[in-house]
C-alpha cells in the first residue's frame, strides 16, 4: 500500500464517495471537503500528497483556490477536475501550478493512472531536491578549508564566479590542491546547480575517443558506432562540464574545443547538424600553460579563450597557516568515517605536519591523516603515527640545509631539473617512489616529469 494522503475537494457527494472507495482500495488515504472553506480548514491543519480539486465549487472556483495555494502551499500537487472545456481556464490553471486536469465525467481507471503518475513525479522532485541539498552541503564553500590571506582571495573570486553568468573558467594549480572540489563548489553554488555536473579526465581517455566522449557520435561514424551517442556537452546542458587536465589534450582536440568555445555549437562525430548548447566549461590543469604555449604544446588562442576567469589555487606549502585547520578537518571527517574518537593531535606531531613540504598537497595531507587515524591507539595521534618522511624530514629532503647558489650568468632550469631527476632515479636504481622521496616529491610528480622528459622506467 502506498499510503499517500489525497484530499478530494468536490461538492458532489457521489463523486467524493466513488473516489474515496476506489482510491482506498488502491492503498491511498483519502480526505473529503465539499467546498473551498472546508478544504482550507483541512489544509491549515495537515498536509496532503495530492489534491483533487473540482473547478466549480459552491463558494469559490478552482482558479481562486489555486491562487491561494500558490501563496500558502507552493509545493502542493493539484489535479483539476472540470466539466467545462474552456482552454483559457485550463491554461490559466496550469500556469498557477496545477499538475494536470481531467474532464468530467472521467474514467476511474484513467484517474488512478493520472494520480500515480503525478505522485511519482512529485516523489522524483523530492529526491532531486534532497540530492541537491546534499550536494550543496558537501560542496559548499565552507568545505574548502582555508584561513590564509591567499585562500581568502580565492574564496572571494570563487563566489563572484559562481554568481556570475560567465561560461568559461580556468583552474590552475599543482596536483592535489583541490581543483575538482573547487569546480564542484562553483557549480553547486550557482544558478546551474539543478542541472548536471559532468566531468571528464582528459588523460584517462585515449586520444581517438576524446572527441567522441565530449561531442558524441552518430551511428556508423566509425566501426564500433552502432548507435547514436550524446556527448558530455549535450548531457551537461544548462549545467557545468569539468575538463580535468586540459593541458594534456592533443592538438586536434584543442582545435575542436576552441571552435565550441567560440561558437557555442558543435557537431557530433560523423554528424552534419550543428548543435547549440548552454553549458559552463571549467577547465583545470597542473601545468604552466603559458610555458606550454611557448613550447608549442598548447594552442595560444585556446589558452586565452579559457583564461576568461583564471583562478590559481596555491600549493599547501604556500599557505602553511591552513595546515592545522585542514588536519583538524580531516580528523573530524575520519572520526565519522571510522567511528573513532580521536580528540587531538599532539603538539610535536602538529609541528612536523606544519613544517613538512607537502609535495602532494591536500591529497597527501588527507592520506597522512587517514593513516595516522588508522594506526593511532589513543585518543590523539602522535609522531609515531606519522609516515617516515614526515617523522624524519631528511628522508623526504636529503639536501636539507643545502642552498643552491644561482650563477651570475643564470641557468637553464629545465636542464637542472632533468639532471636532478636522472640522478635521483640512478640513486634509487629506478625505484620511482624512492626517487620521489629523494626529491621531496610524490610518485605522481616523478611520473609526470619522466613523461615530460621522455624518460623510460628501468626494469
Amino acid at each position: 500500500m502506498s499510503g499517500e494522503r489525497v484530499l478530494i475537494v468536490d461538492d458532489d457527494q457521489l463523486i467524493r464517495w466513488s473516489l474515496s472507495q476506489r482510491l482506498g482500495k488502491e492503498g491511498f488515504q483519502t480526505f473529503e471537503a465539499p467546498d473551498g472553506a472546508a478544504a482550507e480548514a483541512l489544509l491549515a491543519e495537515q498536509s496532503f500528497d495530492l489534491i483533487l480539486l473540482d473547478y466549480k465549487l459552491p463558494d469559490t472556483d478552482g482558479i481562486a483556490m489555486l491562487k491561494k495555494l500558490e501563496q500558502s502551499r507552493p509545493d502542493a500537487l493539484v489535479i483539476l477536475m472540470t466539466a467545462f472545456s474552456s482552454i483559457e481556464k485550463v491554461v490559466e490553471a496550469m500556469k498557477l501550478g496545477a499538475y494536470d486536469y481531467i474532464h468530467k465525467p472521467f474514467d476511474m481507471d484513467e484517474m488512478v493512472v493520472t494520480i500515480r503518475k503525478a505522485l511519482e513525479t512529485t516523489r522524483l522532485r523530492r529526491e532531486v531536491k534532497t540530492l541537491l541539498t546534499d550536494q550543496r552541503s558537501r560542496f559548499g564553500f565552507d568545505k574548502i578549508v582555508g584561513v590564509s590571506p591567499k585562500m581568502r582571495e580565492v574564496f572571494q573570486l570563487l563566489k563572484r564566479v559562481a554568481e556570475s553568468e560567465t561560461t568559461t573558467v580556468l583552474l590552475q594549480g599543482e596536483s592535489g590542491v583541490g581543483k575538482s572540489l573547487v569546480a564542484r563548489a562553483i557549480h553547486f553554488n550557482s544558478s546551474r546547480a539543478t542541472a548536471p555536473f559532468m566531468t571528464i579526465a582528459c588523460t584517462a581517455i585515449p586520444e581517438a575517443l576524446l572527441e567522441s566522449e565530449l561531442m558524441g557520435h552518430e551511428r556508423g561514424a566509425f566501426t564500433d558506432a552502432k548507435a547514436q551517442k550524446k556527448g558530455l556537452l549535450e548531457l551537461a546542458y544548462t549545467g557545468t562540464l569539468f575538463l580535468d587536465e586540459i593541458g594534456e589534450t592533443p592538438a586536434s582536440f584543442q582545435v575542436k574545443l576552441l571552435s565550441f568555445l567560440e561558437e557555442r555549437t558543435f557537431r557530433r562525430v560523423g554528424g552534419t547538424m550543428d548543435i547549440n548548447v548552454n553549458v559552463r566549461v571549467i577547465a583545470a590543469t597542473n601545468q604552466d600553460l603559458e610555458k606550454a604555449v611557448q613550447d608549442g604544446r598548447f594552442r595560444s588562442d585556446l589558452y586565452y579563450r579559457l583564461k576568461v576567469v583564471p583562478i590559481v589555487l596555491p600549493a599547501l606549502r604556500e599557505r602553511r597557516e591552513d595546515i592545522g585547520a585542514l588536519v583538524r578537518y580531516y580528523v573530524d571527517y575520519f572520526n565519522r568515517e571510522f567511528r573513532k574518537s580521536i580528540k587531538d593531535v599532539s603538539a610535536e606531531a602538529m609541528k612536523l605536519l606544519e613544517e613538512y613540504a607537502w609535495p602532494g598537497n591536500i591529497r597527501e595531507l588527507k592520506n597522512v591523516v587517514e593513516r595516522a587515524m588508522i594506526l593511532s591507539r589513543s585518543d590523539e595521534f602522535v609522531v609515531e603515527d606519522l609516515p617516515p618522511e614526515i617523522r624524519r624530514p631528511s628522508l623526504a629532503a636529503p639536501a636539507s640545509g643545502f642552498r643552491f647558489r644561482l650563477p651570475e650568468e643564470g641557468i637553464n632550469l629545465e636542464e637542472l631539473e632533468l639532471d636532478c631527476l636522472k640522478q635521483a632515479l640512478d640513486l634509487a636504481k629506478g625505484n620511482q617512489s624512492k626517487a620521489a622521496r629523494l626529491l621531496g616529491m610524490n610518485r605522481d610528480q616523478i611520473r609526470y616529469r619522466m613523461e615530460k622528459y621522455s624518460l623510460k622506467p628501468t626494469s
